[in-house]
């Protein structure tokens, strides 16, 4: 409880603060801030939160790498843990372009998942690797892994994405883009027997698509910070995982919006 309380207050003095420090060239170290307002919390089709939460995030990059904190703090008593860091993520993060083929970029890390006041939820870690194409609709595929508690538990990630630029504007100097994309998420055995238990009829369920996710976001730039505004729809698409109703009756589909900004500091 004491460790939340002050993961608050320093992420909340980080959030506030001003200045900026993007890095000018790939020696400097370069630190960006983000907070989110969502809600509800919704990962990879759970229903992790029903009700509103607030997510900050803190990051370092130099060259292509980059360690981030992220966390997931209840707004509310939805889950009894009101003003509280119902979870907190650590990445570690390198991200590059292939030599010799500059459309095509690839990321590998690792995350640990923490999650210090929800005692039936277990800590554990995944690594990943995922590529993306730089063409008209940014095809992506990322493989994660999970080494601990899901041990060889395999979740893979398709998205497929577009920008448009300046599409309107909110002032004469506050244009605003428009960004629509779609993820589409498949989890082997050992991953869907982890987060999602027994199928209905008390078997196994096998390798089965998880969920999609439909986005739409606004973004902007307002008084020197990056702001977004999004809004997105989240269904479950595996018949098994549908019906075994494990993260509450009635919440296979969920629409997500939510307002966050980000920053150098």
């Amino acid at each position: 409880m004491r460790d939340a309380k002050l993961l608050v207050v320093t992420v909340s003095v980080l959030l506030l603060s001003g200045g900026s420090a993007f890095a000018e060239d790939e020696n400097e170290i370069g630190f960006e801030k983000t907070a989110d307002f969502f809600n509800k919390y919704i990962w990879r089709g759970q229903n992790l939160v029903d009700d509103w939460v607030f997510q900050p995030g803190v990051s370092a990059t130099y060259g292509g790498l980059t360690a981030s904190f992220w966390g997931n703090l209840d707004l509310t008593d939805e889950n009894g843990s009101n003003g509280e860091f119902s979870e907190i993520d650590l990445t570690l993060d390198y991200s590059g372009q292939l030599p010799g083929i500059d459309i095509l970029g690839y990321s590998i890390g690792t995350i640990n998942y923490d999650f210090p006041v929800n005692g039936s939820a277990d800590d554990t870690t995944e690594l990943y690797a995922g590529i993306s194409v730089d063409v008209p609709a940014s095809p992506s595929v990322t493989v994660y892994r999970d080494v601990d508690e899901a041990k060889n538990g395999n979740y893979i990630s398709v998205g497929v994405g577009h920008s448009f630029e300046n599409v309107f504007e909110l002032g004469p100097d506050t244009p605003v883009g428009v960004d629509v994309g779609a993820t589409l998420g498949w989890g082997n055995t050992a991953y869907n027997k982890f987060y999602w238990g027994a199928a209905p009829d008390g078997g196994t369920i096998g390798g089965e698509m998880n969920d999609l996710v439909l986005t739409v976001a606004l973004p902007f730039e307002l008084a020197g910070l990056s702001f977004t505004v999004s809004a997105n729809y989240v269904t479950l698409v595996g018949d098994d995982i549908r019906k075994t109703d494990a993260y509450g009756k009635g919440k296979d589909d969920n629409f997500v919006a939510g307002i966050g900004f980000s920053a150098g500091f």
